[in-house]
């Protein structure tokens, strides 16, 4: 229901781009979102029947609504980003500011000083990065120490105190790491040039400083100074070698920013590609958390406007795998062919790369949190009332209705307890009834639970289609569990998933971790039940055919059990063989009874 001031505000809501925040009883803000039409956004919130809980929790918990105006759609997101990152609302997916990433500086001063740092001044100096990886960072920036000689002191080294020679050349300089400036050693212009040599290796842009350095070598080799060439090769061999760790792509394809995104249902993964002077220079994954469900459209959008902002981007192309609005100051291309749809893949497989990553670290740090999600997820998926933290699985096995059996197989937070299995024989159905062979095994499992007071599982899997569920469910209702229960058949033709009085199977994701651990426990009822039954029969054809054989009592028919497992291989198996296994004369007899017309 909408209050009255809630009724006047949507009203008097503009229809132009900006950006709205929700406000609760507390007057705290819990919501933060962008539009290119904010008046019909905001009210599509209350009009509108809303599929997810957590978006009708938070319209439930509105109690003010405020807006603001901005001139474009680009405006609208990148306020919006910054409002997220201020107020942190308890709704919108989680943006961190990470501020401790390493950066290279050419710092704002006569003669500049190049050096990394984690901290960003607005003093005039100029940044490039950040560099997600400090290894990467340390290589580049040795060699630029190492192509470029450059001082490295913090003198003031203004023209005044220089032509007062205020300064001695120290150590650096006779190592050749310093050109001395501080003595007049190099002038400004020259100096300046090793600078913007510099800039444009930190931008990505390697063959200027390849072709000055060449023409440099080939200067030398002229006048015969083969030191000072041999010196300057091997400058361009350490830069070529470090051009060759960037991933080389078409170099047409210049000044670009790839994105990707891959999402589970707890978390997006936004990958980015910087493309510059036809090689990739950078890549970096954001891993947004989701909040009301968002699609991946939004967490796209937010995401590629929070990593511009990070790293200072100023292309105005990028690549993306899915269409999204980003105003008109971009140019956004989904490639469906070619080189640029190759970088988007890349893009995209780096994305899926993080998330195993991801997985696999939480998985040995924090087991739990992973169990949880994994929980969390199939109660979503399978729209149960609780997660399935303990869950049972059912098969029958039988050939030509012999011997007829069940298992019943346990999982504890997606795991099996193998300790908890048990197995059981039909005793009230005669024949090869799947239907009523189920309908016993789940009385009688859920029978004992009840009587011993042991816990119930939050979910039932039924190996089978609708049948074999509408007797299972049979059962639940004489014991009074249904309800208390929830169950699910699972058949193996299309790996339906059946719900009771429900007609439409559900069809999960094939890649789905909820598809693949009702999988696993269904395969491995399968697996104990068939062993079960196996055993079962290999017992009871040793059993039916020596019983018929005078000599050969229980002690003996262990001994022939133990050894050849089967009355088929004991029938195979050679005179010698037996003989040496029961004796002369008991072998012969043996061998002679079973090969008797």
């Amino acid at each position: 229901m909408k209050s009255d001031a809630i009724e006047i505000q949507l009203k008097s809501l503009p229809e132009v781009p900006g950006v709205y925040q929700y406000f609760d009883k507390q007057d705290k803000i819990i919501y933060i979102g962008k539009a290119k039409n904010v008046k019909k956004r905001v009210t599509s919130y209350f009009n509108k029947t809303v599929e997810n809980q957590k978006t009708r929790v938070l319209v439930k918990n509105i109690s003010r609504i405020e807006h603001v105006v901005v001139d474009s759609e680009m405006d609208a997101l990148l306020l919006e980003n910054n409002l997220i990152k201020k107020y942190k609302p308890r709704y919108n997916i989680l943006l961190k500011d990470d501020k401790t990433y390493p950066w290279i500086c050419i710092k704002n001063e006569p003669f500049p000083r190049v050096f990394f740092t984690r901290k960003v001044f607005k003093d005039g100096s100029e940044y490039f990065g950040p560099f997600t990886s400090l290894k990467t960072v340390r290589s580049l920036f040795d060699l630029v120490k190492g192509l470029y000689p450059l001082r490295s002191c913090n003198y003031d080294l203004s023209k005044e105190k220089i032509s007062a020679q205020k300064y001695k050349v120290c150590l650096e300089y006779h190592i050749g790491n310093c050109l001395a400036p501080c003595v007049a050693a190099i002038d400004t212009a020259s100096y300046g040039k090793n600078i913007e040599s510099i800039r444009q290796i930190l931008k990505g842009n390697f063959k200027e400083a390849l072709n000055a350095f060449e023409h440099q070598m080939k200067h030398y080799a002229q006048k015969m100074e083969f030191e000072k060439a041999q010196w300057i090769k091997e400058k361009i061999e350490d830069l070529k070698n470090f051009q060759a760790k960037s991933t080389v792509v078409n170099p047409k394809i210049s000044h670009v920013d790839v994105f990707s995104i891959f999402s589970d249902d707890s978390y997006g993964y936004i990958n980015y590609l910087q493309v510059s002077y036809g090689a990739i220079v950078r890549s970096h994954t954001l891993e947004i958390k989701k909040k009301l469900d968002e699609s991946d459209a939004t967490l796209l959008q937010l995401g590629i406007i929070e990593i511009r902002q990070l790293f200072s981007s100023t292309s105005k192309t990028v690549f993306l795998n899915e269409k999204v609005s980003l105003g008109d100051e971009l140019k956004v291309f989904v490639p469906q062919q070619g080189d640029k749809k190759k970088l988007v893949d890349l893009s995209l497989r780096n994305a899926k790369y993080f998330r195993m990553e991801r997985f696999k670290q939480m998985k040995i740090v924090d087991p739990d949190r992973h169990s949880k999600r994994i929980m969390s997820q199939m109660k979503a998926d399978l729209r149960l009332p609780q997660e399935p933290v303990h869950i049972e699985c059912f098969d029958n096995s039988n050939i030509q209705g012999s011997n007829p059996v069940a298992a019943c197989v346990v999982f504890k937070n997606g795991k099996p307890s193998k300790k908890e299995y048990r197995h059981y024989n039909i005793k009230t159905v005669t024949g090869p009834d799947d239907f009523a062979s189920m309908e016993e095994v789940v009385f009688r499992r859920y029978k004992r639970l009840l009587e011993e007071d042991e816990p119930l599982p939050q979910l039932i899997v039924i190996d089978g289609g609708k049948g074999q569920l509408s007797s299972a469910v049979k059962s639940l209702d004489v014991l009074g569990l249904r309800g208390k229960i929830s169950i699910l058949g699972i058949a193996k033709r299309l790996e339906e998933i059946y719900f009771p009085n429900d007609s439409i199977p559900l069809y999960l994701d094939k890649k789905s971790e909820t598809l693949k651990i009702l999988q696993r426990a269904r395969d491995e009822a399968h697996r104990f039940g068939i062993t079960f039954h196996r055993n079962k029969r290999s017992k009871g054809a040793l059993k039916s055919g020596l019983d018929t054989i005078p000599g050969v009592g229980p002690k003996t028919k262990e001994t022939l059990l133990r050894k050849f497992k089967s009355f088929k291989r004991i029938k195979e198996t050679s005179k010698e063989d037996l003989m040496h296994v029961l004796g002369e004369n008991k072998g012969t007899q043996l061998y002679e009874q079973l090969h008797s017309k």
